[in-house]
Order: structure tokens, then sequence, then C-alpha cells
């Protein structure tokens, strides 16, 4: 069918939709709602046999529902409506919810249902729950909708009215923390309900500002309110019985002023911070350490595993080097299979725009991001004396792509959603993916993945060669599976002898192709669009940092895609563990 998906932006939902649906043979297409007379044109140009809205903040105009079927998905289940549904059910504290696909009408959130699907709600951040549970639950039940309608025998049930619940706006009255009496328990559960968006407003040192994210403290404490710590750019403040970790804070914006943006919360709040102690972690956390860290690494066996976790998939100069530190560390002990990779949601969307933006010489904050992160690419190419395999659970792009890449095997959950491209950020890229993708996909997919910038699913990176294995479980499964995988890897006697052979192809190929020339022509390339003020690339960045909502739908979105254009054989084959994958999806940064 001719599928156009309508959104308020191309999120990660939206985008694991856009994927799974070609991956189903559907010929799919992308229109922004930005102005609603745009929008009910645009619709009629499109003249598609289905509408589907993966997120979409406005109600769609009488025009294009009364003329089209419009799928809804709405993150609650049966009954459910209103515009804060995930956030109330994560500050609520609930331990199930679901997705419901229903048909659009006069009143939102009230039309027909075609399918609707639980899940589970794990103790994890809203963005992190939006990406994994929730959206695995939306895609599958997006698919028996549209099946359901490509059937043509299915009549969509009435909503049961006396299961409705209609809950307002969670507005910051409700959110804001009382540091004076909240547990930490209810201080976390604020912070995750609100998490990536709107954040949690708060007064500190002075100032307001959005809190964002948070994570519990084993061992500090204090007078409630009161800042304790710093580490790994988060400041860690005291609760009613306890302390939580911060990562990130964003000024409040003033009437007038400038937008503002996320940022590590010591780098926001700079020169406003007192005298902190800061708790840096060891080089290489072990996993069992009370105390919160964003890297982590544990042994059992043979078997290594350097995990992390960075808001937003983003990888600054800092937590570049900070994770080369640690990846040394980690292949200074005796395994013989080292897994890369968080135990859920991102593994890396490239350097840190967000920081970029906010240095004092932009410019300059790219060239250092550019070469902290393609030292740790080269890293992990050059390592021979073990195999190394990504574990890619969640999102990656651009650069986390390529860092994926650079391991020997690439296993990814089925919920991940791969964009391997760099152009949407004006950039040329660098993390050596002249050498490796092509090599993974050869030339001709790989200057499509490139040149046409759409977002590739789990089982369509199988396809390409793009990853060597997609487990289809849970994104709280995926650490345990990936773990028992290299567990199996390492035992095998095979094994020893490809760590032999690696060393001996490395030789080889650094002969043939030196990786100092390859990072060398892609710094160049990076090095004159940092350097150029009148590269795309400043204004692209400044409108992705401060969400600029973009005058128009990029038109690589508004063409259908037929399902075979963007994939190819894969000549060398590959492993599936499981059923047909599903597939999450990232924001590109660099």
């Amino acid at each position: 069918m001719r599928i156009l998906l309508v959104a308020s932006a191309f999120n990660s939902l939206t985008q694991r939709v856009h994927a799974e649906l070609r991956d189903r043979g559907h010929a799919v297409a992308v229109e922004l709602a930005l102005a609603e007379g745009a929008l009910t044109e645009a619709v009629r140009r499109h003249d598609p046999q289905l509408v589907v809205a993966p997120m979409l903040r406005t109600a769609i105009p009488e025009e294009i529902w009364s003329a089209y079927t419009c799928l809804i998905v709405h993150p609650g289940p049966p009954g459910d409506r209103g515009p804060s549904s995930l956030d109330r059910a994560i500050h609520d504290g609930a331990e199930e919810w679901g997705v419901t696909v229903l048909q659009a009408d006069a009143e939102m959130d009230a039309g027909d249902v075609w399918a609707a699907m639980p899940c589970r709600v794990p103790p994890v951040a809203k963005s992190d729950l939006y990406r994994g549970e929730i959206a695995d639950a939306a895609l599958a039940a997006v698919l028996i909708a549209v099946a359901r309608f490509a059937d043509g025998g299915y009549t969509p049930r009435p909503q049961d009215g006396t299961t409705v619940r209609v809950r307002p706006y969670l507005d910051q009255s409700v959110r804001r923390i009382d540091w004076a009496a909240d547990p930490t328990a209810t201080v976390l559960r604020k912070l995750r309900a609100a998490d990536s968006q709107p954040g949690v407003l708060d007064e500190l040192l002075g100032g307001e500002w959005y809190l964002h994210g948070g994570h519990p403290e084993g061992v500090l404490r204090g007078r409630p309110g009161e800042l304790l710590a710093t580490r790994a750019g988060a400041v860690c403040r005291a609760t009613a019985d306890g302390a939580v970790w911060i990562p990130e804070v964003r000024a409040r914006r003033l009437p007038g002023g400038p937008p503002t943006f996320k940022l590590p919360a010591v780098l926001a709040l700079g020169d406003l911070l007192p005298p902190l102690p800061e708790h840096a972690p060891p080089v290489l956390p072990d996993d069992g350490d009370p105390s919160w860290a964003d890297i982590r690494y544990r042994e059992d066996g043979a078997v290594g595993r350097l995990s992390w976790s960075f808001p937003g998939g983003a990888m600054s100069t800092d937590r570049c080097r900070r994770l080369l530190a640690a990846y040394r560390e980690a292949c200074a002990r005796p395994t013989s299979v080292l897994l890369l990779g968080g135990e859920r949601d991102f593994f890396s969307n490239g350097i840190h725009l967000n920081v970029i933006e906010a240095a004092p010489d932009p410019a300059a904050e790219s060239r250092a991001n550019i070469e902290a992160i393609d030292d740790l690419v080269e890293a992990v190419l050059t390592t021979t004396d073990r195999l190394v395999v990504a574990a890619v659970a969640g999102n990656a792009a651009a650069g986390g792509v390529m860092l994926a890449l650079a391991a020997d095997e690439v296993w990814c959950r089925a919920g991940a959603v791969l964009n391997p491209h760099y152009r949407l950020m004006g950039l040329h890229g660098s993390e050596y993916w002249t050498h490796t993708l092509p090599r993974r996909v050869g030339p001709a997919a790989a200057e499509r993945l490139m040149d046409r910038a759409l977002p590739v699913s789990a089982a369509g990176a199988l396809r390409l060669g793009l990853v060597d294995r997609v487990l289809d479980c849970a994104p709280g499964a995926f650490a345990a599976e990936t773990g028992a995988l290299a567990a199996h890897l390492a035992s095998r006697p095979a094994t020893a002898a490809r760590i032999t052979a690696k060393k001996t192809e490395q030789q080889r190929r650094e002969a043939e192709t030196p990786l100092a020339a390859v990072r060398e022509a892609e710094l160049t390339w990076m090095r004159a669009t940092f350097d150029d003020p009148a590269a795309p690339y400043h204004t692209l960045r400044h409108a992705f940092v401060t969400k600029r909502r973009p005058d128009a739908t990029p038109p690589h979105l508004t063409r259908f895609v037929s399902p075979a254009s963007q994939t190819s054989s894969n000549p060398s084959g590959g492993r599936f563990t499981g059923t047909a994958p599903h597939g999450v999806p990232s924001r590109p940064h660099g």
C-alpha cells in the first residue's frame, strides 16, 4: 500500500514505523504537521491509501480524516485520553501500560480502536521507555492495524465509555520536587516522568532550571536539597532520605530571550556552582559500585562487557576520552570476547552537538570532539588480541553506527534502527566510515545509505550486512541474551583461531589501506566544514540543538520510498536469532 505518515516530527517512533512498513512491502512517505492548511493540501497531493500518525501533537483536520482513514498511535491503553499519558503512567507508578491505534474523528483520542497492545513499565526514564517497551508495543499495534485495514474485512470497535479516563496535562505544579520532603523514590519518579521533555522545573543556585534525568546515589548523604558532589558532568543532590545524580539541566528561557537547550549539569551551571568535591569514578567502574557512573564494566569468565549510558546517545569530547581510557583498561583484562554497548536504549549518536553549540569556539570543539571519537573507533579497529562485539541495544546514528562497525561483529536488538548517514547535518563524516561501511555493505549500498539518509530497521541492516545478528527480545532482556551468546562464542574452539587470524588480516588491510591515510582524508573534509563560518553545518547544528521548527517537510521524506530502494542482498549472509524483528529510531548527530 501507499502509506503516508503524518507526524509532528520525524522522531524515533516515526522513524521506526517508516522503516518497518517499508520492510513489509509498503511504499511510505512522510509529511510533518507544520501548518493545518499545508497538511491538508499535502495529503491530497499524496493521495495515500492509508494515513498513519505515529506521533502527533495536534488534531488531524476534518478535511483529512473525513476523506482518508487515519490511524492515530496513542501511548496509552484503550480508554486513556489526554496529552500526558506516558508521563502520568510513570509519575503515578504504573507497572503495566499499553498503546492504542485508533481512528481519527472529531474528538481527540476518542475514535474507534483498530488495535491495542499492552506493555510493561520498568523503572526507567520516559524517553528510554518510549524508545523501548512503548515503541515495541506501538509497532506491533500498527502492524496489526495496517494488516486489518489492508484485509478490508475488519470493523474497528468503538471505545467502551465506562473505561474512558480523560486526564489533563501534567504541568509543573504537579511535577515540582519538594526536596525537603520527597524521598529518593519519589524524586526519581518525577524526574523520569519528565525525561527528556519537558524536564522538571526547579530553583537552583538562584536561577530556574529544568532538570533532566535522574539516578540514585548509594552512599552520599546531606541536607535535603543540598548539592553534594560532581561526577562525569553530573551533580549530586540530597533528597529527604538519600541523594540523586542529575546528569543534565536546561536554563529556563527568559521572555524574548534565545532558546535554551540541555547540557551536562556542571557545564550548564558553570561559575554558579559552589566548590564541590569531584567524585570521579575509577577508569573502569565495577558494575556493582553503588554510586552512579555513566560507564560500567563487568566480567564473566572469558567475557568482558564495557557498557555506557550517555543521555541522548551523545558522545562529547570528555565522554569519548573517558570511554577510550576504559576501553584500553578493559583490553588489559584476560578476556577473549569484549562486548561494547549500553544494556538498553541508545548505542551512540556520535558527537555531542549541544556541547559544541555551547562552546566558546564551536569550530574548535567540533574538531576536538571528532578527533576524540576517531581515537576511540581506531582503538576498536586495531584490537587484535580478542574478539570485539558491538551490542546495539537501541538507536545508533552517524558516528555511533561507525563505532559499532569497527567491531568484529555487530549484534543488534530487533527494536533498533540505524541512521548511518551524516548529510542532514551538513557533514562528510569521519570515524573511518569510508573504510568500514563499504567493506560491510559494498560501495554502491554505502553510497545509497549516505545519500538517501533514511533510517534502516534491524532487519534491513541484517540484509544489508550492517549487522551480523538480530535478537528479537524485550529491551530489558538484551543484556542477558548477548551475555549468553558472548559466553558461547568465547567457549568455541574456533574463536582462538579467529583471534589469531584477526591480527594477520588487520596487518594485510593496513598494508593495503593505512588507517592513518583514511583518517586524514576524512578529517580534511571535516576540518574544512568546521572552520568555514558559512558552512551549512553551523546553521543545521543550531537548528537541531534549539529544536527549531522546520519551514517544510524535508524533501527526502516526502517521496514514497519503495521497499527495495534502501536495501540490497548481503553476499556474506547473516545470522538471525528469534522471529521477525521490529526496530527503534534515533536522530543523527555526527
